[in-house]
């Protein structure tokens, strides 16, 4: 029986890469230091947005800075060509 080692996210720690293994647990260590990465994006939009937008609450800032840091490459695009924001079909 071989042996196969997973890696998941600190930011999103074991118990939520057990509940979520299609999505959170990676058969390498660089995935799971990605994940890090865009988790960390993450935070720092959700701050960002919570300053910058009156009213706006801590959940939906979350869901919002998740979902940006998650194409942070097509934003990154977008600032060159904003259209692409919408030509592709992104999940809901």
């Amino acid at each position: 029986m071989a042996v196969q080692a997973l890696y998941y996210s600190e930011r999103d720690g074991l118990e939520m890469a057990l509940k979520h293994p299609d999505t959170l647990l990676f058969s390498s260590k660089a995935e799971a230091d990605a994940r890090d990465k865009v988790l960390e994006l993450a935070e720092e939009i959700t701050q960002f947005l919570q300053a910058r937008v009156q009213g706006l609450d801590e959940n939906l800032a979350e869901k919002a800075a998740l979902a940006i840091a998650e194409e942070k490459d097509l934003f990154g695009k977008a600032l060159k060509k904003p259209a692409l924001l919408n030509q592709s079909t992104l999940p809901e």
